[in-house]
């Protein structure tokens, strides 16, 4: 990661087991080498199910201040050096920063009409299976409703996820902002939300745990 860092561009890092922990960790240490944590997106892995996150250059002059320090203090950092401390609750930001994009990628009607169509479409295709069964059939109906009933808790479980990340970024300054696609999105004070002009960045893969 931090080699194609060197290119100036924006760097996609890659964790095939959907690990925010081990994201939110490279993301500390990206920012301690002059960049930021940007987006994440799922669809890393080989079979598409884990996270991307996108980390983007830091034009802060403090952070590129950091970044110099940071590079002279530790050269073969890029090689499997020795890494800079980080600072106390780095990696706890960048992960709450993580798990609200994801709890907030669909709006609750996205979410709602996801999961009916996903229940139903099972459900669906283990009628259509097992027609002939009509004990297999009450079955189905019954786990679809349980299935349907439960919708209302994921909604009041996601919103208490989500109030939970923003408890932690609003105890570091971050405020919320609306991004060109409606969503909220959480960024320090000063900061606009990053760009993503000219070239992408190469992809660091995390090694599968």
């Amino acid at each position: 990661m931090l080699r194609r860092m060197a290119s100036g561009q924006a760097v996609d890092v890659t964790s095939a087991m959907a690990s925010i922990g081990r994201l939110a960790r490279l993301g500390a240490i990206a920012q301690e080498f002059g960049y930021d944590y940007a987006s994440v997106r799922q669809g890393g892995g080989p079979q598409g199910r884990g996270l991307i996150m996108t980390m983007v250059p830091d034009l802060d002059p403090r952070a590129q201040e950091r970044a110099a320090l940071n590079s002279a203090r530790y050269p073969g950092a890029a090689d499997g050096g020795a890494l800079p401390p980080l600072p106390p609750g780095a990696v706890a930001l960048v992960k709450a920063r993580i798990a609200f994009d994801l709890a907030s990628r669909l709006t609750e009607k996205q979410m709602l009409a996801v999961a009916v169509i996903g229940f139903t479409a099972v459900a669906g295709a283990a009628a259509y299976r097992f027609s002939a069964h009509a004990t297999v059939l009450v079955i189905v109906a019954i786990v679809w409703a349980l299935l349907m009933a439960s919708l209302p808790v994921g909604i009041v479980v996601n919103r208490r996820y989500k109030a939970k990340q923003v408890v932690v970024l609003e105890a570091a300054g971050f405020r919320p902002v609306t991004d060109a696609n409606g969503r909220t999105r959480y960024l320090a004070p000063g900061r606009r939300l990053p760009g993503h002009g000219g070239p992408s960045g190469g992809r660091a893969h995390l090694p599968t745990a």
